[in-house]
This record gives C-alpha cells, structure tokens and sequence, in this order.
C-alpha cells in the first residue's frame, strides 16, 4: 500500500526479530565464496532516524532497539550487531539500518541487490542509502517484479518479503506469491515475515504454506511482553523456505532474545 511508511515502526521488537534472523541468514550463505542474489519485494527507504518525528510519534524503537541494545542485545560479534554498529559509526548513533543495509554490509560488490520498492518518496530515498553499490532499485510492485526478474543470474540467493499487510487479501496474496516464486526460483531462501494480530489473521496463510510441498520449511514465531509499543503486533512470525544448514540454532538463539 502507498500510505504505509516504514519509520514510524523502525527499530520496533518485531524489527530485531525480522532483522536479526535476516543477518543470520544471509551471514550463513556468505559462507561459500560463490556470489549470491539479494531480493526485496516491499524494500522502504533502507535507512532509518530514530529522533525524526515519524519515529518519535509511535515511540516504538523507545520499546525496541532502544532498550535491548542496553542489555547487550543483539551481543557483540553478532552479524546485526555488527551492522547496527556500522551504521552509527557511519551516520550517527540515532540511525537504524532497514533491510537493504543490512543485506548491503554483509554482501560483497560480487553480489547482486534488485529493491522493489513502490512508494515514490521511499522509493527516491532508497536510490539515496543504496547509491554507489551493486544494487538494482525497481519502482514497481514487488510481488510482480520479484516473479518478472526470477530466477536471476546468479542461481543461489535470498528473497526477503515483508509487506505492510494493511489489507486483509494481502496474507493469501503472500502465500500464492511464495508459491509462484518458488516455482520460478527453486534454489532460493525464501523468507516471510508476518505480524502476529488478535485476529490471527496470519494463520490461514502459514497453514496454506504448511499444505504444499516446499523445500526446508522453518516457522520462527515469538509473542511480545506487554507494553512492548508494537502497533497492535502481539508478536512477530517468520517462515523461511530453503533454511540454509546449519542456520536453525542462529535464528532460535534470535527467537530467544524477545521477551
């Protein structure tokens, strides 16, 4: 949807929950030397000031980032850890690195980066944050320019989705697109992040996941304490397709630190 803006939500719990398996994934595929696809269907403006007003009338990366970094959360050494500390060394110690940065500190120049991003001003702000990197930005939908460029040169990769879920179609529009991508696109990781709402409104599209035949199908879902400021999000759910070996025990440790 055009109206959702990501920096009202940025550094929010369920940003740490999404971002930091996302670190774990992508550091587990740069393990092999061979370079790799990034994709994104719903990509924001990648960079993120938590004392704008946007982000200061929600409050809550008062109630996310803000708070676990603290208590050493994510811990030193960490990938995302590592990027959160790049990015305010870099632009100042009240910035939030989106998706797109993230992907962009852990990948090499060998790598290829396509952003789909349909919102115009988020759009020209993420042409700003990527400028000078190997990225490809598409002002398009994502659903329809992830499917139209798949499967990419590059074979081995990772697709993030993250929509905004502002209309209630949209969950089976998600699972009916991780279908077709996978299709198209068998060898990459997969990743959904979903909101988990009283509604439950996210269930019929995981159990549609769960009745087709995908390949390393994980599901990371934590629920957040009280009063943890999330926009109505009782909690934060990721379904990945195509785990990489070995990433399982990196992303539980992830799923651990929201309490």
């Amino acid at each position: 949807m055009l109206s959702y803006q990501h920096a009202y939500h940025a550094g929010n719990v369920a940003d740490i929950h999404k971002h930091a398996s996302l670190a774990v994934l992508l550091s587990h595929l740069k393990k092999k030397q061979t370079p790799i696809t990034y994709m994104e269907t719903h990509a924001g403006s990648g960079l993120y000031d938590l004392s704008s007003s946007e982000s200061l009338k929600t409050g809550e990366a008062e109630y996310g980032i803000l708070k676990y970094l603290p208590d050493n959360i994510p811990p030193i050494g960490h990938p995302y850890r590592k990027v959160l500390d790049q990015v305010k060394a870099q632009f100042g110690k009240t910035f939030y690195p989106g998706s797109p940065v993230i992907a962009r500190s852990l990948l090499s120049k060998n790598d290829e980066i396509h952003l789909m991003e349909l919102h115009p001003g988020e759009n020209r702000n993420l042409v700003k944050t990527m400028r000078g990197w190997n990225a490809h930005i598409h002002l398009r939908d994502g659903f329809e320019g992830a499917l139209a460029i798949s499967p990419p040169k590059l074979r081995r990769g990772l697709v993030f989705i993250d929509p905004s879920y502002e209309i209630k179609t949209e969950y089976q529009t998600v699972a009916g697109f991780v279908f077709d991508l996978h299709k198209k696109w068998p060898e990459a990781v997969i990743v959904l992040w979903y909101p988990v709402l009283a509604a439950g409104l996210h269930n019929d599209m995981v159990e549609s996941l769960n009745q087709v035949q995908l390949k390393n199908v994980t599901r990371h879902e934590v629920t957040f304490a009280p009063g943890k400021n999330t926009h109505r999000i009782l909690g934060s759910g990721l379904v990945v397709v195509g785990t990489p070996f070995g990433s399982e025990a990196a992303m539980a440790e992830v799923d651990g630190w929201i309490k």
